[in-house]
């Protein structure tokens, strides 16, 4: 049967809008204003240059003139200087790397470096190569090799029914050997591919090569130069796709190997300006435009921006002379229109004529929710996301078409400093290109991150148009020009909007017809005193009429002649549609600030928000509309009228697709939390609804008093849910449909207010104190209370070792010859035992946009310089998980005054560990019942206006987590609600501050019976220490005399011997004298009466007086027999391995520093067969003596272990226990040795992956920044 289908075409022009913008019928008009001309800069994750669209422009001329990671996440440090040795070249990672006879290099010197891929590899890509190489080239060998474990040892049983002891060693090694192999499986981790980098100059430029091969073959791999001098790039595999491109900076010192950090940035480049010219209907909004990629999202901090990213990017766009730059990023922040990064772009905007396009953020439907810098800095043009028809069916396949619409979560202004934040919108939505390593050519993603370059292209149109008409636009103009041709769309917002959706024709048209006015390049500051608008939304700002001074002043393009603003007089008319606003009716304004007065008189408007514009037009030319504007928001906050509920309902509520109803409250005073009930009276449609609440505090970004919760409501069903608000204080409330639900439904919402007031809060606890009280109000109604106090992490406050200030790099100087600086400061702890950590700076952190500093990052290390993670403004995002162990932290913050970074010398850090079990402190109704820990509090019902005290007793000593000093704090949490919902919405921070912990007695509490000891003659003292100084002495001298001199009179005295066993034992000149050390380590053991001692160790309890110093001694005893028996041992091994250099090796493996074990070989004829077996009976003797007294994996015995295992070439047990030596001292060399073993036990797959380890484990040096 034939499948039924509409005749309808597929709707390609909701793929990536261009029709509503106007930029389609621009382009039918002008087909040559394509966006040649005009070069973009895309701020964003990186641009992949082989993505589809990402190659040529209109004209032919590379689409991406060059790409730049201004992170530093891509660099490598090539500070290494190596010469050819026969062509051949040893790489950081320890590979052969065969370097090419063909490559031209008259030094003859070579850089080298070495860099992980998983340092550089998008997350998305990262998870499917761990999974791919897992599947291919670990599961399949593994597999096998355990399949041949289990082979030999079902054989091994069948032929040895009744093993003898030897047999059953042999047994142990084949069970070893399947325990390792289930060992390495289930500890599997994948370093992911190494990669050699080799640098060099030919003579005109530097070139370099990334080994790709990863087996050293240079000659497959893609030479490169920096990418702007050829558009040169190189795929990293076929399985990754990844491509990349090199830039080489600092003379060669550092080669930055860049790729896209995830897809977004290529996304948004392909909606600006890709070019299909065989599927023009995929083509971006200006195909002929040219693209600089800027990747400031860091791959080590999961792409987030930096402020290194930033401003280094800000100084390429100068560079570069770039037109645009599009950027789809931003935060919340604190406060609007300052810090130093803002500094940098507004400085590109005014100074540089770069127009900056941005997303407004996507943390609406509340408003005042724009980040920064889109939303809330003035020299950028802040786009908000529009949803069409047309997108709805072809992007995102809608069973109908909706009314269009801004997306719900399309962040709203005004600015928190009454700027309207949103200047215009565009489609928020494309199915465009995405980088080839995803394995896609296209992608849907939305966003205000694909607004922006949607309005962006449009723009480049605009510019291409006035440059080919040679008209040389400025940035005032081209965003009058915008903001007064927009198209309003009804029902939607001002703050969600701004002036409406860009219309690209009518902006040309405006720019052209008023090219020529004496205002036609000049921008205007408005400010209202140290805002940018007038926002009333505190209650007491709204009770009566308000008089504002507003001050307007003409700002010139740089460069502007004197002549020119000497000359500058505008008779401007002042208009404002809304009767509740008085202003004057003219303006005369010349070069300097004027200031008007506006009366805002709010009295009788009714409740909700209120926004109207003063607007400032020229007499002289009034149909080019406003030339600037006073935005004016007024919010008239609903009371809670039931005063016995403490609520407002709302009943018969319909919601069609996309509605929002906001409320404004003022909170009651008392109040802690809200809970908000939904309930559906629609039997036939379940919906999609956004809860949104926010309180705006000064000082404070929106998201510190932010709740967000998408929830699903059913057909005739109810949700609740609750969430915490400052009393005395308007909160706003929205409840908002989701943007792509269908059908009507008909809602009652009711939103009650709860409080529990805390006294104080936050509540610090000093330990020193032994009970603390704090109070609890209930101010509201009726509260059921139970107060529970959780301890969840203990917070290690850190000074600096070490503080380096010095001058950055080439790519950090700022337009005139402004030098960047950095200050490194250098942290270091203990971390007692595994868990997570959360290192913060606390005097930065929360700070990215509005820092006064240009950008702050740390890294943390391992002992070994591995870097484990990296954070920057936000810590929440940044946990790790460490094991025990003593770890680095390296902070740089970087600033333009060096003596800015000269005051951080001291700077402290914070590291945060979480507790593995929380802990819980006792709490009390009365003080008496807290310190005499009687009955603690149970819940009970709090009285409306009623206050209750409670009472907190110290942690128990043995509570306190290991590791913490004076200094430390516990950090949790105190919840007084008993009600779940209150629970959730109702916590107070809790901050409990140690104390020394208790002193203990020395000697378990016993002093010495001095007068029971008979006092020694002065001489024997004197004598005896003579004796001990001079065996302390012997390791330190290589000769025998002491020893001689010492054994005629004490030959008996057992440290004597075992220090000559050390002396001759030392790594130096060993392998000569092995039959020494085992005539050593007879004679100690000779001193020892194993029988006293394996009768003392039988014995449960010793009653003796004496039976303290007893103990003592035959410890010792023990441990000089254990070790006399372990180094006869490790001699006897390693008089059965040659060449001497493996013996030499092994000694230095003795004396704690790790070797990689050589090929064992047998022994050569130059010993006689007896001698032999005479040292390989011996050996057996001492592994089963040693067995008498230890366990074989005891640390003193690994060494012993491995080597006899070694001897017997027990490659199985020899891993175990060499595995077991690198868990206890982790170090390269030790990890060479567990390769050498996994290699002869014919193991490639492990050997491989852990090969990959030894560079990224052990690196040479700290990463750079």
């Amino acid at each position: 049967m034939a499948a039924h289908f509409t005749e309808e075409p597929f709707p390609f022009h909701g793929l990536l809008p261009k029709k509503e913008t106007g930029a389609a019928s621009y382009l039918t008009r002008f087909p040559d204003y394509d966006g040649r001309g005009v070069l973009i800069a895309i701020l964003d994750t990186g641009v992949d240059p082989g993505a589809p669209g990402m190659q040529v422009t209109t004209e032919g001329k590379p689409k991406i003139v060059d790409i730049i990671d201004t992170t530093g996440s891509g660099d490598v440090n090539m500070t290494t200087v190596v010469e050819l040795k026969d062509g051949l070249v040893t790489g950081l990672s320890g590979r052969t790397l065969h370097i090419p006879p063909a490559w031209v290099n008259p030094t003859g010197k070579y850089r080298i470096g070495v860099k992980n891929g998983y340092e550089f590899f998008p997350k998305a890509l990262k998870e499917r190569i761990q999974k791919e190489r897992k599947e291919k080239m670990w599961d399949p060998q593994h597999r096998a090799a355990l399949a041949e474990v289990c082979r030999k040892t079902e054989e091994f049983d069948l032929s040895h029914p009744t093993p003898s002891q030897v047999e059953k060693l042999q047994k142990e090694e084949l069970q070893c050997q399947s325990e390792l192999l289930a060992s390495l499986e289930k500890k599997y981790s994948d370093p992911g591919p190494v990669y050699d980098c080799v640098l060099w100059h030919d003579g005109v430029t530097w070139k370099a090569v990334v080994d790709t091969s990863e087996c050293g073959e240079l000659s497959q791999c893609t030479v490169l130069s920096s990418y702007k001098e050829s558009q040169e790039y190189a795929t990293l595999g076929n399985a990754e796709m990844l491509n990349y491109s090199v830039n080489i900076y600092d003379d060669g010192n550092a080669l930055c190997i860049v790729t896209s950090g995830g897809a977004h940035g290529t996304h948004v480049a392909s909606i600006a300006a890709g070019y299909f010219p065989e599927e023009p209907e995929r083509n971006g909004v200006a195909p002929g435009a040219q693209i600089l990629a800027l990747k400031i999202g860091d791959t080590r901090l999961s792409t987030m921006e930096t402020g290194t990213g930033l401003i280094r990017a800000m100084i390429e766009v100068i560079n570069y002379k770039c037109d645009l730059v599009n950027y789809s990023y931003g935060e919340a922040t604190h406060w609007p229109n300052s810090g130093r990064i803002c500094e940098v772009i507004t400085e590109a905007v005014q100074k540089h004529n770069v127009i900056f396009v941005s997303s407004a953020g996507n943390n609406g439907p509340c408003l005042s929710t724009v980040g920064c810098p889109g939303g809330t800095t003035s020299s950028v043009i802040g786009v908000g996301a529009y949803v069409t028809p047309d997108m709805m069916v072809a992007e995102y396949s809608l069973r109908e078409k909706l009314p269009p619409n801004q997306y719900t979560w399309s962040s709203r202004g005004p600015s928190t400093d009454g700027a309207l934040g949103v200047s215009i919108s565009a489609p928020g939505g494309a199915i465009a290109s995405v980088p080839n390593w995803t394995l896609r050519g296209t992608q849907l993603m939305n966003g205000t991150s694909m607004s922006s370059p949607n309005a962006c292209g449009g723009i480049a149109l605009v510019l291409s148009g006035l440059k080919q008409s040679g008209i040389q636009p400025s940035v005032p103009a081209v965003r009058r020009a915008l903001e007064n041709t927009a198209q309003k769309v009804e029902d939607i917002e001002v703050f969600a909007q701004g002036h409406g959706i860009i219309q690209v024709d009518k902006a040309l048209d405006y720019l052209t017809q008023h090219a020529s006015l004496p205002t036609s390049h000049l921008g205007f500051s408005v400010t209202v005193g140290t805002q940018r608008g007038i926002y009333l939304r505190d209650p007491t700002l709204v009770l009566a009429p308000s008089d504002h001074g507003v001050g307007i002043e003409p700002i010139f393009p740089e460069n502007t002649g004197n002549p020119e603003r000497i000359s500058l007089q505008l008779h401007l008319a002042l208009t404002c549609a809304a009767p509740w606003v008085q202003c004057p009716s003219h303006l005369e304004l010349m070069n300097q600030c004027r200031h008007i007065n506006v009366r805002i008189d709010p009295v009788g408007l009714r409740e909700g928000v209120h926004y109207t514009e003063v607007c400032g037009y020229d007499t002289a030319a009034p149909s080019c509309g406003p030339l600037f504007r006073v935005p004016i928001t007024v919010i008239i906050p609903a009371k809670v009228t039931d005063v016995r509920n403490q609520e407002v309902s709302f009943t018969d509520v319909l919601f069609r697709p996309g509605q929002i109803r906001r409320h404004f409250i003022a909170v009651p005073q008392g109040a802690s939390w809200a809970e908000v009930m939904l309930t559906s009276h629609s039997g036939d449609v379940s919906s999609k609804f956004v809860l949104h609440a926010v309180h705006l505090v000064k000082q404070k970004a929106y998201r510190a008093n932010e709740f967000y919760k998408f929830s699903t409501l059913l057909e005739r069903g109810s949700l609740t849910e609750a969430f915490p608000v400052l009393s005395g204080r308007v909160v706003e409330f929205c409840i908002a449909r989701w943007w792509a639900s269908l059908g009507d439904v008909t809602v009652d919402y009711t939103i009650s207010f709860h409080g529990l007031h805390t006294s104080p809060s936050p509540l610090h606890i000093h330990a020193s104190e032994g009970v603390t009280s704090f109070d609890v109000a209930s101010p509201l109604r009726y509260e059921e209370v139970l107060p529970t106090i959780t301890l969840k992490s203990w917070v290690q406050p850190l000074r600096p070792l070490s503080s380096k200030i010095k001058a950055l790099g080439v790519r950090d100087v700022l337009p005139n010859n402004r030098q960047l600086y950095e200050i490194i400061l250098t942290y270091s702890f203990h971390q007692p035992k595994s868990g997570e950590v959360t290192p913060s700076c606390p005097m930065l952190c929360e700070l990215l946009y509005e820092s006064e500093f240009d950008s702050q990052l740390w890294m943390l290390f391992d002992q070994n310089k591995r870097l484990l993670g990296s954070g920057d403004a936000y810590p929440h995002q940044y946990t790790l998980k460490l094991e025990k162990g003593d770890y680095t932290i390296r902070l740089q913050v970087r600033h333009e005054q060096s003596s800015e970074l000269e005051r951080l010398k001291d700077l402290p850090f914070v590291v945060s560990h979480r507790l593995s079990n929380t802990l819980s402190l006792d709490v009390y109704e009365t003080h008496r019942a807290a310190l005499m820990a009687k009955k603690k509090t149970n819940s009970f019902t709090l009285c409306p206006s009623a206050t209750q005290p409670f009472y907190v007793t110290a942690l128990p000593d043995d509570k306190i987590p290991k590791g913490t000093s004076p200094g430390c704090y516990l950090s949790g949490s105190l919840v007084v609600p008993k009600s779940e919902y209150g629970k959730k919405a109702d916590v107070v921070p809790v901050i409990y501050h140690l104390i020394p912990v208790p002193n203990k007695a020395k000697n378990g509490g016993k002093e010495k019976d001095k007068d029971g000891d008979k006092e020694k003659d002065i001489k024997d003292e004197f004598a005896e220490a003579m004796r001990d100084l001079k065996i302390q002495w012997m390791t330190k001298l290589d000769s025998s005399s002491i020893y001689d001199e010492l054994i005629e009179n004490y030959s008996d005295y057992l440290p004597l011997h075992v220090q000559r066993l050390h002396q001759l034992d030392l790594e130096k000149e060993r392998s000569k004298r092995l039959k020494e050390v085992v005539s050593a380590a007879d004679i100690v053991i000779s001193h020892i009466d194993q029988t006293a001692l394996s009768v003392y160790f039988t014995m449960k309890t010793d009653p003796r007086p004496e039976a303290a110093s007893i103990k003592t001694d035959m410890e010792k005893q023990k441990s000089s027999l254990l070790d006399a028996l372990c180094r006869k041992g490790c001699a006897l091994a390693d008089q059965l391995m040659v060449p001497p250099t493996v013996q030499d090796e092994a000694g230095a493996l003795a004396t704690g520093q790790a070797a990689a074990t050589q090929e064992v070989v047998e022994q050569v004829a130059s010993s006689s067969d007896d001698t032999l077996q005479n040292v390989t009976k011996a050996l057996m003797d001492t592994f089963w003596e040693v067995q008498k007294w230890a366990e074989l994996t005891e640390s003193k015995m690994l060494m012993f272990s491995y080597k006899h295992a070694l001897a017997n070439k027990m490659y199985g047990r020899a891993l175990k226990y060499a595995s077991k030596m690198l868990e206890e001292k982790p170090s390269k060399e030790n990890l060479k040795n567990c390769i050498q073993l996994t290699r002869h036990l014919g193991w490639t797959h492990c050997v491989n992956f852990s090969e990959n380890w030894l560079p990224v484990m052990y690196p040479a040096d700290y990463t750079l920044f």
